[in-house]
Order: structure tokens, then sequence, then C-alpha cells
């Protein structure tokens, strides 16, 4: 590693994040003040004051409701739910922050590329520049049926939509407006020149939009691009199409099959492979003392709810666990692809170190298990940061934090300042936008981007 870590704060615009049943805990302020304003403004200026990189905003179109085909157990422990819009929260946070950048999640299978062009560009100008999306194609059934579909896109298909969802939204950042369009010439008259502003006049299988795009280009043009997917047809859509990838995977050997992966598919796209940037989660339960963290992790473990996080398993994966309860605790849990998201599946599956069987599947899905955290004091802590991040070949982390904001502020005061004085947390922000503050050129995306092609002829070089 000859780069600094970078380090997100994953978090969720709802009462709980990935922190199933923990809002029992006496500490935890984020299932009561999620939605007050200065919840977000104190948030903002605690990331920011410990140099984190971006705030990474997960989302969801509907409840969780595959596990015993209830919507229930998700609804019970607040797991994801309720679950508010952060794009309203980003400029709240942005207005007192000058470098803290945000990851903003949308879905192209249940949004338009028109409106999503509009929302970016317009999030682009209020944070200047330090915007990225998240794409997502969404896996949830009650999704599906909020949206009004009897059931699910199927999986490929969805992919599908999202390849051409992309290709509008390049069209109308890269090329509906030329640079110069914007005059404010008070001697002629002008203050947008007609001339530089073009129509798309997008036909494809899924949108028709004419355009043109109605917002001027903001600092970046194209937001940073997020991605996360593991299975095959995710794989190919990140290399084509996104500088970050949000990779998970049970180990760190795992995790460097799919990001060597993906950078040799990125070649084959004909784009810079080293230039993408990896992403995996974290989750540290951090104390002054080893025994002071294990008691930290003793007491999560009791207050954790089996049955929130297996409505999660369940939501993401489309394996009911309900059905595998009723089944023999000595039989094989076995990978199946189905139209919800591979990862969850993949991680105790294809992807864990060793076979599973149904028994220690369910108890891997419902607990807050060791092999899921970093627990110790802080040396020990940022050791096994250290190691994961050599192992694995990551660029970064998005962090969780199971008690907010109280783990945010011990990992702030007890591991930051020793990853520092190892140069693998930086000791000050650069400037610029979020594209320039990771990859150190820009604001605009590359030329070798698949979007690039969408630029008016002499302008398709690096911004």
């Amino acid at each position: 590693m000859d780069q600094p870590l970078l380090f997100n704060a994953f978090e969720m615009a709802s009462a709980m994040h990935n922190a199933h049943g923990l809002w029992k805990h006496p500490d935890s302020e984020r299932h009561r003040r999620y939605k007050e304003l200065h919840y977000w403004i104190e948030m903002a200026k605690r990331l920011e004051a410990g140099l984190f990189d971006a705030v990474f905003f997960a989302d969801v179109l509907g409840v969780y409701d595959t596990y015993r085909q209830s919507k229930d157990p998700s609804i019970r422990d607040g797991m994801q739910f309720p679950l508010n819009d952060a794009s309203l929260i980003i400029p709240v946070m942005a207005s007192v922050t000058t470098h803290l950048s945000f990851v903003l999640t949308a879905s192209t299978t249940y949004e338009h590329p028109f409106h999503i062009a509009r929302r970016f560009s317009t999030l682009d100008h209020l944070t200047n520049g330090r915007i990225a999306w998240n794409i997502v194609t969404s896996y949830l059934p009650n999704a599906a049926k909020n949206f009004g579909l009897e059931r699910m896109i199927a999986h490929d298909q969805r992919y599908e939509i999202a390849d051409e969802c992309l290709e509008v939204t390049y069209k109308l950042w890269e090329g509906s407006w030329e640079e110069g369009a914007f005059l404010e010439d008070r001697e002629t008259g002008v203050l947008i020149d007609p001339g530089k502003i073009h129509p798309i006049n997008h036909h494809g299988a899924f949108f028709s939009v004419e355009g043109p795009h109605l917002c001027e280009p903001s600092p970046q043009r194209t937001p940073v691009l997020y991605q996360a997917g593991s299975s095959e047809r995710g794989r190919a859509f990140a290399a084509k199409h996104a500088e970050c990838v949000f990779v998970g995977a049970p180990s760190p050997e795992r995790l460097s099959f799919y990001i060597q992966d993906i950078r040799q598919r990125a070649e084959r796209y004909g784009r810079d492979p080293q230039q993408l940037k990896f992403f995996t989660f974290l989750t540290v339960i951090v104390a002054k003392t080893t025994e002071q963290a294990e008691a930290k992790y003793e007491q999560l473990r009791r207050l954790w709810s089996t049955d929130a996080a297996k409505a999660q398993f369940s939501g993401a994966s489309g394996y009911d666990l309900a059905e595998y309860e009723a089944k023999p605790a000595d039989e094989p849990f076995l990978f199946r692809a189905t139209d919800h998201g591979h990862y969850k599946a993949a991680s105790l599956t294809k992807d864990a170190t060793k076979p599973l069987t149904i028994g220690e599947a369910l108890q891997k899905a419902g607990t807050l298990t060791r092999e899921s955290v970093i627990i110790g004091n802080p040396i020990q802590v940022a050791d096994a940061i250290e190691e994961r991040a050599r192992r694995s070949g990551v660029d970064g982390f998005n962090l969780t934090h199971l008690i907010t904001p109280k783990d945010l502020d011990d990992f702030i005061e007890y591991v930051v300042p020793i990853l520092q004085r190892r140069g693998l947390y930086k000791t000050a922000y650069t400037p610029g936008t979020m594209r320039e503050k990771l990859f150190g050129n820009g604001p605009r995306l590359a030329h070798d981007h698949p979007a690039a092609a969408f630029r008016p002829i002499g302008s398709r070089t690096d911004g």
C-alpha cells in the first residue's frame, strides 16, 4: 500500500442500519434521531473532523419481506425501516463541511434516467463536486410491488436496463451541453447559447429521452460512479462502468479474486484497470483494552436480533431461511441463483472458506459472529485492518457503526491516530472535487471511460 486507505462511513437514512436489534443499547441514538436535521449536521461535522472520505448512503425501496414471507421481522426491529430519502439530507451535510464527500444510492430499475441525471447534477452543484452515485438494480419483492409490478424483474434483465440507463445519463451529462454554453453576455442579451445545447434523442429498448439535460454542467459533469455486485453479470457491469467498486466476501483471498477479476474485465473494455478503487465492509468493536472490547462484543451479541439478521439475509439473497430452519441441520447449504442479490448467498456457499451445513449457515446468518467483526484494543484493530487491506488489495473500507454515534467516536479517537502514524490514514484533506481527491486527476471522467464517447468532438479528454 503506497497510498493511505480510504474510509467511508456506511450509512442509511433509517432508524437502524445493519445493527440488528441494537436500538436496545443505552448508547444508541440513531433510531430516535435519524429524522432530525441536527443529527445529520452533527454527523457531518464529526466525520469531517475525523477525516473520513465520504458518507456512503445505502438505500432500498421496500421492506425486507422474504423471511417467513412476512414484513414483521424487519419492521419489529427497525431493520432498514423506517427509511427516509438521503438525497434531501446530503445538501444539509454539505453546507457544514468543505471536504467530506457523499455517495447516494439510486436504482436503475425503478427510477428514470432523466430524473436520476437531474438529481445528481443538482447535488453535484450544491456540494461543489462532492457527489457519487452508487448504482443498484434493487432486489426486494416489496420494492417491485411498490412500483406496480407483480414480481421482481429478472436479475440479468435488471442489468440490461441498467446498461441502457447509464447510456442515457452519459448522453445527458457528457453530451447535451457543450463547454462554454453558459455565456451571460449582457451586450448581446444571451445568457445561454442555444447552439451549444443539444437534445440526445435516445430511443432504446427500455427508455426514450429527447433531452436536452435540464441542468447546466456541474463540477464533475458525471458524478463519481460506485457499484456493488459479485455475480457474473454484476462484475461485468462494474468493469464497464464503475470507478469505485464495493465488493464483499468472507475472506481476504476471495476479495482479492473479485478485485483481480474485475480489473481484468475493465482492461478488456479498454480502461486502465489500476484506476478502479475497491472498497469492502468493515465492522469494528474497539476499546482501550482487549478486555473492554470483548465485554462490548458480548453485550452487543446478547442484544442482537436473530430475526432481523435473518430477514436481511433472506431479502438480500432470496433464500427464505425459515424454509431451511425446517430442514435437517447437517444437510449442506448450497448456492442457488435467485433474482435477488448474489453476494449474501455466495458468502455462505461458494465464497465460504469451507462448505457449510444448514445449521452452520443459519448460525452465521443470524448471529453477530466473531468472523464478521474486528474486536480488540486500538493496536489490535489497526493491525487487523492493515492485514486485511494487504491480503485483499482493497483501497478502502465502508465502516459500519453498530452503536451510533459512539462507535464512530471510538474509531476516530482510538484507531485513526494509529493508522495515521503508519501512513494508512490521511492527516489532511487534499483540495478538489471528489474525483480529484480519489484519483488525483479530473474533475471529469477519464478519457477511457465509456461515457467519454458521448462527449462532443474535441472534448474527449480528461477534465
